[in-house]
């Protein structure tokens, strides 16, 4: 099968027969052999009953629904493990991702060898409040990440079907999808200027909160992406150094009151100093996170997956 095409969707009844007769038209073009996945992420409208008639017009299309809303994570990771086909395209079931996008997606993965292409919209069509902290969120992903990509968070993708197999998308990492792919060792990532459309049915899903935990999230995978498999380089830094600046800054109190008392100049109390209980805060967090580390890498240690590793060729 060339394509496996993965959409998932939240009460979005009114786009999905214009969105999936689009896809048709766009297969049949191209002559691509290809299934349709969509995964209902716990609608409360009449999506699921449009998805059952639409898949007894159409062979190709296969779906899975959610008993509550998981998220779209959830979904994709769910579509990721039940797809088929040698590229795999995700697309958000709002009809502001263009089906026509399709073919140059998968030319991109099969003759140019990328694992996975990410969809630029470079123009949008969304309000201010949501382009703003994109734009934002976008720059803080490129940094953390070395990523040189222009939208992180476009519904419009394309994989190998080996990348997806060996990715987890949970939580809210379906913004970063780009980076589990780069750390699971998948490092040819291009980026395609890709058409965004105005929205013409239903009401968008985004928040401030979503660009808030964004956030969070991202720093979230830079410390297990970096750290997961070796706390300890991390705690146990972090804890050395304050332990050190602590220690060094309560010997220098100690020092500079035996100078003074040899001198025979009147010195006040060491514990009348305010910088000894500073020394002395440092000293403390400096041994809790040394322990942290030793504790997390404990953990880490014992976990069952330790030794999971992607084999890239054997023979």
């Amino acid at each position: 099968m060339d394509i496996s095409v993965i959409i998932p969707l939240y009460n979005e009844e009114e786009s999905l027969p214009e969105l999936i007769s689009w896809i048709e038209r766009v297969m049949a073009a191209n002559c691509f052999s290809y299934e349709i996945l969509m995964v209902d992420d716990g609608s409360n409208d009449r999506s699921w009953q449009v998805i059952e008639e639409l898949s007894q017009k159409n062979q190709a299309i296969r779906a899975i629904k959610f008993r509550r809303n998981y998220g779209k994570s959830a979904a994709l990771h769910c579509g990721f493990q039940n797809a088929h086909g040698e590229v795999v395209i995700t697309m958000d079931a709002d009809m502001q991702d263009s089906p026509d996008e399709i073919p140059a997606l998968y030319q991109m993965i099969q003759k140019e060898d990328y694992d996975l292409v990410s969809g630029w919209k470079k123009k949008r069509y969304d309000p201010l409040s949501k382009t703003i902290p994109t734009k934002i969120y976008n720059a803080t992903a490129r940094r953390f990440s070395g990523l040189k990509l222009h939208d992180f968070n476009c519904g419009l993708k394309a994989y190998k079907n080996k990348v997806v197999k060996n990715i987890e998308v949970y939580g809210e990492m379906h913004r970063y999808i780009p980076i589990l792919a780069k750390q699971a060792g998948f490092t040819r990532i291009g980026e395609k200027v890709v058409q965004h459309r105005a929205r013409k049915y239903g009401v968008t899903k985004f928040g401030l909160n979503r660009f808030i935990n964004g956030f969070l999230d991202l720093l979230s995978i830079t410390f297990i992406t970096r750290f997961a498999k070796k706390p300890m380089h991390l705690f146990g830094a972090l804890g050395t150094l304050l332990f050190i600046i602590g220690f060094c800054a309560a010997g220098w109190i100690g020092i500079d009151k035996l100078i003074c008392l040899s001198r025979g100049i009147g010195a006040r109390l060491v514990t009348d100093n305010p910088y000894f209980y500073i020394a002395l805060v440092c000293m403390i967090m400096g041994t809790q996170l040394f322990l942290t580390g030793f504790v997390a890498e404990l953990v880490s240690r014992s976990a069952t997956d330790r030794n999971v590793y992607l084999i890239e060729k054997e023979i």
